[in-house]
């Protein structure tokens, strides 16, 4: 028996997200076991109109290709995905690995020629150039990761998944709008005492059209801007691997000084180019029915009550001029059962202990964001 929420999540994506036109081409990117999702797009695709292109992986080939790859066989791969991506107006991404930690063994250097030598290429075709949505896939390694049954993660995901976007989009443009008058911004919280300013550059909310689930707005500090330390409470997967206590210190947007529970693989990272040691990405997270990290940044990004800063790569939307193959949202939760912690807006509070506190910014509670 079908699952009616997987249809509608189907109908979500392809209607609402990637809202396909007749005679699009939409690729839809599958890693891991997806089988009636995937089914579930083709068919809903092939309703609106479009042509359905399916590319099912294998996270543990993925692996393997990994382990040994040289930078001729990597550049040949991107030109293969390049030339398709070139041809498609849409992008569904699903993400349903057995193995978080899949990667994890991949040896540092090989890790940074397959992303900068083929990640990048492709992302940089795909995300300013197709209508793209990535979302993961309920599956028992996620329920794992959420401590929970599979049944009660499903139940959690589709929840998360099939709520009213439409009503979360509306409710954003008052954050939207007065980021964009923002010049300095101020984060405080444990271990934490961060500077920068975000002035003229746009901020962008996220309600559907390019992660499911959703619900976040970002903008980008000015590249040079960025001074203190920040702390980031949240786990924070990279390539496999699991950071905790990642402690940030930056002068004049650089990250100076980088510790974890393995500063050397950290460091190591934020070495693979200039840009990764400078930061591509603040935003502030507002899913109402995720609360908790389950070391899935899709998932992660998203909790209430959070913000999240991005070594690496910028958006082309909010644009800082940080180029890098490295984009690393990393977590930090501001409710009291994690520390509590503040944002300032040009010396105005606008957000204590994850929720907003000011009028104009309360819609976004998660009491007014569900139902």
């Amino acid at each position: 028996m079908r699952d009616s929420r997987l249809d509608q999540l189907a109908y979500n994506l392809v209607n609402y997200s990637v809202r396909v036109q007749p005679g699009e081409n939409i690729l839809i990117n599958a890693k891991g076991d997806t089988p009636d999702l995937v089914q579930a797009l083709v068919r809903e695709i092939y309703k609106a109109g479009g042509s359905p292109y399916v590319q099912l992986i294998d996270p543990a080939v993925s692996r393997e290709i990994a382990m040994n790859c040289n930078e001729e066989q990597l550049k040949t791969m991107a030109q293969h995905e390049v030339e398709l991506m070139e041809k498609m107006q849409g992008y569904i991404g699903i993400r349903a690995a057995n193995n978080i930690n899949e990667m994890a063994d991949v040896p540092s250097d090989k890790l940074g020629i397959y992303s900068r030598l083929y990640e990048l290429p492709v992302m940089n075709v795909r995300v300013p150039k197709t209508k793209w949505v990535v979302l993961r896939y309920p599956n028992p390694s996620m329920a794992q990761l959420a401590n929970m049954s599979t049944a009660a993660f499903e139940d959690f995901y589709f929840q998360v998944c099939n709520l009213d976007y439409a009503k979360m989009d509306k409710a954003m443009d008052s954050l939207v709008d007065l980021m964009n008058r923002t010049d300095k911004v101020r984060l405080v919280g444990p271990e934490t005492d961060l500077t920068f300013s975000i002035k003229d550059i746009p901020a962008v909310k996220c309600a559907g059209l390019r992660n499911i689930p959703d619900g976040e707005v970002y903008t980008a500090p000015v590249k040079d801007s960025v001074n203190g330390v920040i702390t980031h409470n949240a786990p924070t997967p990279y390539h496999g691997f699991t950071f905790e206590n990642v402690r940030l210190t930056f002068k004049d947007g650089k990250i100076v000084e980088a510790t974890a529970n393995d500063s050397e693989r950290l460091n190591q990272i934020l070495d693979t180019d200039e840009g990764a040691r400078f930061v591509g990405e603040f935003a502030i997270g507002v899913n109402p029915y995720i609360r908790n990290p389950m070391k899935d940044i899709l998932f992660d990004e998203k909790i209430d009550g959070s913000f999240h800063f991005t070594p690496g790569q910028c958006y082309d939307e909010a644009y800082n001029g940080n180029k890098s193959s490295v984009h690393w949202d990393m977590v930090s939760i501001q409710r009291p059962d994690w520390g509590g912690g503040e944002i300032w807006f040009d010396d105005v509070l606008i957000r204590k202990d994850g929720r907003f506190v000011i009028a104009e910014l309360e819609c976004l509670n998660p009491e007014n964001l569900k139902g």
